[in-house]
């Protein structure tokens, strides 16, 4: 390789990497390519040494200097055989020294193109570093959009749950007053019949004892009796819903002896129209503080001011069996009369074909006068003009006596059937 060319190559490799990299020539990480010149001059140094072994001075023409000449070429032959080796190994360290040049030489190439992979390399992580900030920006971002949502989310579910929780809070302060205002309301009841008692027993005289009263005041507080052996509101309300069929198209229906309002709320919930009488002020009063239609009457007084045909409907629960035998017929022909044609009529009563009642429900009530076979009442409402009888077993016995579920089952159908029964008919 000549001189010349190895120097240009030198330069050109040189200014290669000082345009691709302008930090001086040098990488990011400051490492200075070889200078490799001086070793090429003093390469071309020794070269010219090898190259002058063997040779004489020139000198000017002439005989003398010929002469000398001549013999210095006659030793330089002579002494060739001495310095052949040494002119060898010369010749073999310039070739090194060439061999050196041309691996420092292609060193630097090297190094060149790793500075420029090192620098592509750089700038990769450069733009994977500013790619992974973006990325990190986006998800942060992703992440605060997710967390608000989450906490919008629990914000709007601690708001429900609040709303709950008032709603609960709400219904329970709702029941508490009505349970106060009921204890009100039988206080004040307990209060009014003792006062009643207490002043009837001081009018009382021999024409008052002589006078047959069938509705006088009893000397214990009777809305507390029927709570404890009939059954809280909730369940007698509960099993009323088995008329709500049969007067579901009425548009004036009387419901005689209402009580505490069942059947009158039943028919409120239906959108059914319905009035009722009662003795008692007190279920009256709690009637009416239900917002349901009553007045305290006399069910014989109330039906005879009633015009004929004026009802198309009329319910009677747990009343018949508290009126003297002789006066039922009177109820059924008054109610028979203010009923207008296809008029509905339901009588509840206990079922004296249920020996059970004998032994349980109904002595329990002093007010009971006797029990009324379903068979009688039939043949009264016959009487009066009222047909399509139909008579319902209702509350069996053995829901509230397993015991008698070890009977065989036709017996306990005969004699231990429904503790009530419903009579209904249609005014002809």
């Amino acid at each position: 390789m000549e001189s010349a060319e190895l120097i240009a190559l030198l330069r050109e490799v040189r200014e290669g990497v000082r345009a691709r990299n302008p930090q001086n020539g040098q990488s990011p990480f400051e490492v200075p390519l070889a200078d490799l010149m001086p070793l090429v001059h003093a390469r071309d140094s020794a070269f010219g040494k090898v190259a002058a072994i063997g040779t004489v001075n020139p000198r000017s023409g002439g005989l003398a200097n010929a002469l000398v000449q001549g013999w210095k070429r006659l030793v330089a032959r002579v002494l060739d055989w001495h310095v052949r080796e040494q002119v060898e190994f010369n010749r073999q360290m310039v070739a090194c020294v060439d061999a050196s040049i041309e691996a420092l030489t292609e060193t630097n190439r090297v190094l060149s193109e790793l500075e420029q992979t090192e620098i592509q390399v750089l700038r990769s992580v450069a733009d994977l570093q500013g790619s992974f900030h973006h990325r990190t920006t986006l998800m942060d971002a992703s992440y605060r959009d997710a967390m608000l949502s989450q906490h919008t989310q629990y914000l709007a579910v601690l708001d429900q749950s609040s709303l709950d929780i008032q709603k609960r809070l709400w219904a329970d302060l709702e029941r508490i007053r009505l349970e106060y205002e009921r204890l009100i309301f039988s206080e004040l009841r307990t209060i009014r019949q003792r006062a009643e008692v207490r002043g009837a027993a001081s009018r009382t005289g021999p024409a008052d004892e002589r006078r047959e009263h069938a509705h006088s005041p009893l000397p214990f507080d009777y809305g507390r009796f029927a709570e404890r052996f009939r059954g809280s509101e909730e369940y007698v309300k509960s099993s009323q819903q088995f008329y709500l069929p049969y007067f579901s198209a009425c548009r004036k229906v009387l419901d005689i002896g209402c009580g505490r309002g069942e059947f009158l709320e039943t028919m409120h919930d239906a959108g059914v129209p319905a009035k009722g009488i009662d003795l008692s002020e007190e279920s009256v009063a709690i009637c009416r503080y239900k917002g349901m239609e009553a007045e305290t009457a006399d069910l014989f007084d109330y039906l005879d001011g009633l015009p004929e045909a004026s009802l198309d409907g009329i319910f009677c629960s747990q009343v018949v069996e508290h009126l003297p035998p002789g006066r039922l017929p009177e109820m059924i022909k008054l109610c028979a009369s203010r009923l207008a044609r296809d008029g509905v009529i339901a009588l509840e009563t206990p079922n004296p074909e249920c020996l059970a009642i004998f032994a349980t429900h109904f002595y329990l009530d002093p007010t009971h006068h006797r029990p009324v076979p379903y068979t009688l009442l039939a043949f009264y409402l016959e009487e009066f003009g009222v047909g399509k009888i139909e008579v319902k077993k209702l509350s069996p016995a053995v829901e509230s006596m397993p015991s008698l579920a070890s009977l065989p089952e036709d017996f306990r159908e005969a004699f231990f059937g429904g503790l009530d029964y419903a009579i209904l008919g249609k005014k002809l």
